[in-house]
């Protein structure tokens, strides 16, 4: 099981890929540091690296990961604990901008 703080993934119309400042806990239940890295680095966390244990994983955390089929959850205020544990894939999914209705009334 491994915890992180990572810069969150850009989010509607913001250029760049992590340059909101936003920050995320992610948690990864995996076998090793390195296969939990590798698994993000799967979902396209590319600059993601594992420095030392800064924040390790609290009791919550851990039985949050270990019951979600996906064993990769992430929430934007970790001290909130109201905010519930997200899939990973809500946290990748692009945002889609819905295009404005086009007017389709007979011009008369």
């Amino acid at each position: 099981m491994v915890a992180l703080s990572l810069p969150r993934p850009a989010h509607g119309p913001r250029p760049g890929s992590y340059d909101c400042g936003c920050r995320v806990r992610v948690l990864v239940h995996a076998v090793n540091r390195q296969r939990a890295l590798t698994r993000l680095r799967n979902l396209g966390l590319r600059r993601v690296y594992l420095r030392g244990n800064t924040e390790p994983p609290t009791p919550d955390e851990i039985t949050a990961v270990l019951h979600h089929p996906d064993g990769v959850v992430w929430r934007e205020t970790p001290e909130d604990d109201t905010e519930s544990w997200h899939p990973i894939r809500a946290l990748m999914r692009p945002q889609i901008h819905p295009a404005p209705a086009a007017d389709y009334r007979a011009a008369g």
